[in-house]
């Protein structure tokens, strides 16, 4: 007769029968519950976890990116809207029109009062979209008439009329800069420096938005890429304009503004000569000296004893090689491409704004729009307001800052920008009516030394009015007779 004997462990997590075999005890079925119960609450607070990113996905989604997807000009769901909604206005900040929509023959067709004048900052909106049709396209077909009307309307089987985009644009001033640009090619930017909001964009050569459509192949195969917004997507040396940044990276690198140099109108290193502009011999001059009558000669000096990398790290302090906040579209960024191995005639010519580095008028105006701001950086942007049909407030934009230099940095350069206008390559812009700063540039961009595009870049300040500005007249020449005298007009006309 067998017996059953069970002998039980004293840790009670197991036991043997009669038979031999083990069995689990009390506490190792514990242990599975509760192991299992930890699996299932970690699943459980994975998939929490997930709905919860999803949500404020989501959330941020709809609140702050919404907009701009269905804004796309790539999203079809635009032009649907067009079924419904008459294109709205396009405006200057004074009012005057700039882009509308009107019934020819009944079919709508989109009328550009002021032309040529405006091609690149508007744009146009057949055969794509480019400019301000392009970035506010979503909010010109939108429609917030007054409630009845649109009842009526649809009543009626008509079109709603779309809101109207009022931009920040001074009528003026445009004007001012495009008929100042002569028969340049070129860009000029001006901004208000106290909001961001861009004065005036002209770009050079321009072509008639309202006639795209008839004249796109001679556009699009024109060899001066005449559809291309040069104030925003053209790259160009920027000559002895980088000498703000080439001067603030030797500041900042133990050098100072007593600093002496002697200019006898060339240098040599390793075989290669950097010449002053015609050959000019300077003499014995401080840094400020130097600065203010733009001395390649000293500047090559300057380049060559920052340290490795110096001057890199001040030009991507002011955004050069990174992305210039706004939400204007299609805008390039500047580069900057100087390497720790690279040669010293490299150096030498990067120093004084020539190498491989390439700048945007846009991203020239915003470093002077810093500056006059004590360092900190209004983010460019044109489309000031939204407002319905008859002139009600839809949507007001948000004006966003970055701090790109400290106000002790800025000072200094403030101080040499005024010392360009008083004593150096800049006189031209200087008068009792405004305080003036600036810096000339004569960019060499070929390997004829007798074509050079001509620069100016700079700001004034009036009272509480502040402007910053930049000019770029391709193969003008000395930026000191060009450039500049186009600089001090726009200067007069917004700020006299």
């Amino acid at each position: 007769m067998r017996h059953k004997t069970t002998r039980t462990h004293t840790d009670g997590r197991w036991k043997t029968n009669a038979a031999g075999r083990m069995e689990a005890g009390a506490g190792d079925n514990k242990n599975k519950r509760h192991t299992l119960n930890v699996e299932t609450s970690v699943i459980a607070y994975v998939f929490l976890a997930l709905f919860l990113a999803l949500t404020a996905y989501f959330v941020y989604f709809m609140v702050f990116k919404s907009e701009d997807f269905i804004n796309n000009p790539a999203n079809p769901r635009v032009k649907g809207f067009e079924k419904l909604v008459t294109r709205g206005e396009i405006k200057a900040a004074d009012g005057t029109i700039l882009a509308q929509t009107v019934t020819s023959n009944g079919k709508e067709v989109r009328q550009y009062p002021k032309g040529r004048e405006y091609a690149h900052v508007v744009g146009y909106n057949t055969n794509g979209m480019s400019g301000i049709e392009s970035d506010a396209s979503f909010y010109m077909l939108r429609t917030h008439s007054f409630l009845l009307n649109r009842v009526v309307n649809d009543l009626k089987g008509e079109k709603n009329p779309g809101d109207n985009v009022v931009t920040t644009i001074d009528s003026k001033l445009q004007s001012r800069a495009y008929y100042g640009m002569g028969q340049y090619h070129g860009a000029v930017v001006a901004i208000d420096c106290n909001t961001g909001g861009i004065l005036s964009m002209v770009s050079k050569p321009d072509f008639e938005p309202g006639s795209v459509t008839a004249n796109w192949k001679s556009l699009t195969t024109s060899q001066d890429s005449v559809l291309i917004n040069r104030a925003t997507q053209g790259l160009y040396p920027p000559g002895s304009t980088f000498k703000v940044i080439t001067v603030l990276s030797y500041l900042k690198n133990g050098g100072k503004l007593t600093d002496t140099f002697d200019c006898r109108g060339s240098y040599t290193q390793d075989g290669y000569t950097i010449h002053c502009f015609d050959g000019e011999v300077h003499g014995h001059q401080t840094l400020s000296q130097a600065f203010a009558n733009s001395c390649n000669v000293a500047f090559s000096q300057i380049g060559l004893s920052l340290p490795k990398g110096a001057l890199k790290r001040t030009a991507e302090q002011f955004l050069i090689n990174k992305s210039i906040p706004s939400k204007i579209s299609n805008i390039n960024k500047s580069r900057f491409t100087l390497k720790n191995s690279d040669p010293k005639a490299l150096v030498m010519q990067t120093s004084i704004g020539q190498g491989n580095t390439l700048v945007t008028p846009l991203q020239m105006a915003s470093i002077c729009e810093a500056i006059a701001n004590n360092g900190t950086l209004k983010a460019p942007f044109v489309v000031d307001h939204i407002e319905n049909d008859s002139g009600r407030l839809v949507r007001k934009f948000d004006t966003q800052s970055q701090k790109l230099c400290s106000a002790k940095d800025a000072s200094t350069l403030k101080n040499l920008m005024r010392y360009v206008v008083t004593n150096g390559t800049g006189r031209v812009v200087n008068t009792s009516s405004y305080t003036a700063y600036g810096k000339t540039g004569t960019a060499e961009f070929s390997s004829n030394k007798r074509e050079a595009h001509s620069w100016f870049i700079g700001f004034a300040q009036k009272g509480r009015k502040k402007i910053a500005v930049a000019v770029i007249m391709e193969k003008g020449g000395a930026g000191s007779s060009h450039a500049a005298p186009l600089a001090k007009s726009l200067f007069d006309t917004y700020l006299r």
